[in-house]
């Protein structure tokens, strides 16, 4: 497969809105380790490799093991992740699928316990700027390195 395009020098603009999307991100209420894992998570389901790729590694360097990122594609089935971490990526699955899942009552009802509203707003902004990074990276064949 060949790269269509690279996006960050067709649209330099557009992509320094994202950078600050991801800027106000780094700060936000989510831990590093649990964005990382929400990232690879949307990346997962979407089928961006050069997301997959890129969150796997950055997980790796801020300590991640290998056994929980090969088990975040099978969170449900293993004992390797908390309860925090298993509300967010239930909730990161129902906003990625949004049009199938319509993020249903009972997984909001799962996810409210384990954070704070502002929390919950900057988890759900996350998951939106991963989805907008994947649709980026899939359209126009954004490669691994």
């Amino acid at each position: 497969m060949q790269s269509r395009l690279d996006f960050y020098k067709a649209s330099p603009h557009a992509i320094k809105a994202m950078l600050g999307l991801e800027e106000f991100i780094g700060k936000s209420s989510i831990e590093k380790s649990l964005a990382e894992l929400v990232r690879l998570r949307a990346s997962q389901i979407n089928g961006c490799a050069f997301c997959v790729d890129m969150h796997t590694t950055d997980a790796r360097k801020g300590g991640e093991t290998d056994r929980r990122l090969a088990s975040v594609v099978t969170w449900r089935e293993t004992p390797f992740f908390t309860e925090r971490e298993r509300a967010a990526l239930e909730w990161t699955e129902a906003v990625t699928l949004v049009s199938e899942t319509h993020v249903p009552d009972a997984v909001w009802e799962a996810v409210k316990p384990h954070f704070t509203e502002q929390e919950l707003v900057d988890l759900t902004l996350l998951i939106s700027a991963i989805n907008g990074w994947n649709r980026l990276a899939i359209a126009f064949r954004k490669m691994p390195a």
